[in-house]
């Protein structure tokens, strides 16, 4: 008996070191007009067990150390297993010696169709096909940890990243949407494309600036970290200039643009002026929040 409860103790232990995400999920079929339906519930039930009870890394994760994220997935079409829906994906990183955490991901992937049956089993191979509800969840997991990553570590993120265009190859060969270079330049093959490519290796250099140099030095000095922010910013000068609008600039300002807005219409006081010129030609969809910078 001594030897049993020392093991489900030690089972226990690991698996609540294990767990990497701390991630809220939820499947919306209001769409569908059929929203009470039992699979839609058992779906969501699966998925939340099977995004923070799965190992996704190799890592080994305390409880506080899990990075928090959303997941949610609004179905539009139901017929049998055939599922059509959008997937939104958002997460956060805390920042150093504050109770804030910082918004890092933000996305809306509309090229999501997946069969399931209700109660089937959900198993993800990092090195093989499994289902495309399965790639879809995986890819994006595995950017959520690829920008934490570069978050914290300058390039710190390869490993995953690299993971994710696995992904992306290999759900190619049941022609869903979003894997291929033809479905166009916000698909999940652009996503991972363009963060892997050298030509937007400014984008990660700001992941990582922006948050060590920035957010994570607001708690000592907010002003040095306000300016730190700022010249992070400015990197984006360059990549608009040879990739004016680019996906991953949208993809950065849909998930910061906020948090900066916020940050620079407070004290202390720091020169904006350059910097607001700089957002309006980056990210002019984020006007409205740019006209609120006064400091």
């Amino acid at each position: 008996m001594r030897n049993l409860l020392i093991l489900l103790v030690l089972f226990v232990t690991s698996f609540g070191f294990s767990q990497e995400l701390n991630c809220n999920v939820v499947v919306s079929a209001q769409l569908t007009g059929n929203d009470n339906i039992q699979v839609f519930k058992t779906l969501e039930v699966q998925l939340k067990e099977f995004v923070n009870t799965t190992r996704w890394t190799k890592r080994k994760f305390k409880p506080q150390e899990r990075i928090s994220c959303n997941i949610v997935i609004n179905v539009t079409e139901q017929s049998g297993e055939n599922f059509n829906a959008s997937i939104q994906v958002q997460s956060s990183r805390p920042v150093f010696g504050s109770t804030y955490t910082s918004p890092i991901y933000n996305i809306n992937d509309k090229d999501f169709s997946f069969k399931y049956l209700e109660f089937q089993n959900l198993v993800y191979n990092e090195n093989q096909y499994e289902s495309n509800l399965i790639s879809v969840l995986a890819f994006h997991i595995n950017i959520i940890f690829g920008l934490d990553a570069d978050s914290f570590e300058n390039k710190g993120g390869d490993v995953y990243f690299k993971q994710a265009q696995r992904i992306s190859n290999y759900s190619q060969q049941e022609n869903f949407k979003g894997w291929k270079l033809e479905d166009g330049l916000q698909s999940r093959f652009a996503l991972i494309d363009n963060i892997l490519s050298p030509t937007f290796s400014d984008f990660r250099n700001v992941m990582y600036n922006y948050h060590r140099k920035g957010m994570d030095t607001m708690s000592e000095n907010k002003k040095e970290g306000k300016n730190q922010i700022a010249l992070s910013l400015a990197s984006f000068k360059k990549m608009n200039s040879s990739r004016p609008n680019s996906y991953l600039s949208r993809v950065f300002f849909d998930a910061k643009a906020e948090e900066i807005e916020q940050v620079f219409s407070s004290g202390p006081n720091v020169d904006v002026t350059n910097l607001i010129d700089l957002l309006n030609r980056v990210a002019p969809t984020h006007a409205s929040k740019w006209r609120n910078i006064k400091f």
